[in-house]
């Protein structure tokens, strides 16, 4: 397990140092490093091997989140995978029970016995019916209470000797995660394919920044014939809206690049607002770069759709009140302005010893759930009063606080 410690140390040390960026890039070196981890996790007969899993996966993530607090979507793909080794544990189990039940018709009091175990474990999610993803996808010949979507916030612990083989389970999980890293590579492409059937001819879409997902998303509709208008906000202080004008342009969209502040002015005469973001709360809001709010009160204002575009690995189960969420992000100053125009104004006053200019530069606004107006994400569009479904279908509530503990409240009232 040297290797492996080496493994996680280098991406911590990444993460820590800002080396790697984008949610997606993070959510994809995640996900491929805890897969590493389990293949190479060793286990003994006389072990729960799912707990083993879980116990390792949980150090290795908290180990990755106190790395950035700031990336979410680190967070996010460790309780993915988290719930992805429950579901497996528990499916094989009711496999193998159904299995013993049926082939035990000699015993009847063993036989009611089993099945007692399948019905306890069945009414254990009977508060919580299974959505019609979950329906559809489920295999014809596993009855619906052995099926994998009953294993959420199933307790493993304490099922030490019935837990099924390594090899049997560790092979199962890997393949669930081969499918989680398939989806975080394709889910620029999936999202994509759904512009065709949100931008119409001759209309006008306004976007912020710059964003893959969104460039994506505008030039697929391109592709599909689609003769349309893009206003990009150029997004200050690092005018990454440059790029995405430079790149749409390439592409042969009529593009033009406004600044921030001409956004109410331009509101007024566009159709549709797409944006990108950087993580999406449980609740239904969103975090996205600054000035993201700014637009969604100007869309509201104007009765403008606010489209937020984002893959399932930016779905966060935390709250934006939750302590362990880090909301905002202080970058350097000089982004904003130079040390040297400014010297004078930075020197220390003779009585109170303030500086006479304070610099803040935060990287992220919060864009409430009410200005939201539809997600597209790999899995569909969806309204903001439905984000608590997804993930419910995503995350176990068992694995929802990772961080051994709370950070101090002075450290979290100077970090929002």
């Amino acid at each position: 397990m040297a290797d492996v410690q080496g493994l996680v140390n280098d991406f911590a040390t990444k993460l820590s140092k800002r080396k790697v960026e984008g949610s997606r890039e993070t959510a994809r070196m995640t996900a491929e490093l805890l897969r590493t981890i389990i293949s190479q996790q060793k286990m003994t007969s006389s072990t729960n091997h799912a707990a083993v899993l879980i116990d390792t996966v949980r150090g290795v993530g908290r180990r990755l989140i106190d790395a950035n607090p700031v990336e979410l979507a680190v967070g996010n793909i460790v309780r993915r995978v988290l719930h992805i080794i429950r579901e497996e544990e528990f499916s094989l189990q009711a496999g193998e029970l159904t299995l013993s039940s049926q082939g035990s018709e000699r015993e009847i009091d063993e036989e009611d016995d089993k099945l007692f175990l399948s019905s306890a474990a069945t009414s254990q999610r009977i508060l919580r019916p299974t959505s019609l993803a979950t329906l559809l996808g489920s295999k014809p010949d596993m009855p619906p209470a052995c099926h994998p979507s009953a294993s959420r916030n199933h307790d493993i612990e304490g099922k030490a000797d019935k837990s099924p083989s390594s090899l049997t389970l560790k092979r199962h999980i890997m393949e669930a995660v081969n499918d989680l890293i398939e989806d975080i590579k394709t889910c620029h492409e999936q999202i994509a394919d759904q512009a065709v059937e949100l931008i119409h001819q001759n209309e006008v879409v306004l976007t912020l920044g710059h964003s893959r997902t969104v460039k994506k998303f505008l030039c697929a509709a391109k592709e599909k014939k689609r003769s349309f208008q893009v206003v990009v906000a150029e997004g200050a202080p690092k005018y990454l809206g440059h790029v995405l004008a430079k790149g749409l342009a390439a592409k042969g969209l009529q593009t033009t690049v406004i600044a921030d502040s001409s956004v109410f002015a331009m509101i007024s005469r566009v159709n549709m607002v797409v944006v990108g973001v950087h993580a999406v709360m449980a609740n239904g809001g969103v975090i996205a770069p600054v000035g993201m709010n700014m637009v969604a009160l100007a869309a509201r204002k104007h009765a403008v759709p606010f489209v937020v575009v984002a893959g399932t690995h930016k779905l966060c189960p935390l709250y934006p009140n939750n302590p362990e969420v880090l909301l905002n992000d202080m970058r350097c100053p000089s982004e904003l302005l130079s040390f040297g125009e400014f010297s004078d104004c930075m020197d220390f006053s003779i009585g109170s010893k303030a500086p006479l200019l304070h610099v803040l530069n935060p990287a992220f606004d919060y864009v409430p759930p009410e200005l939201v107006s539809l997600f597209v994400t790999d899995t569909g569009g969806h309204t903001p009063s439905f984000i608590y479904r997804l993930i419910s279908e995503f995350y176990s509530a068992d694995d929802l606080a990772l961080q051994q503990k709370l950070l101090p409240e002075s450290e979290h009232s100077n970090s929002i």
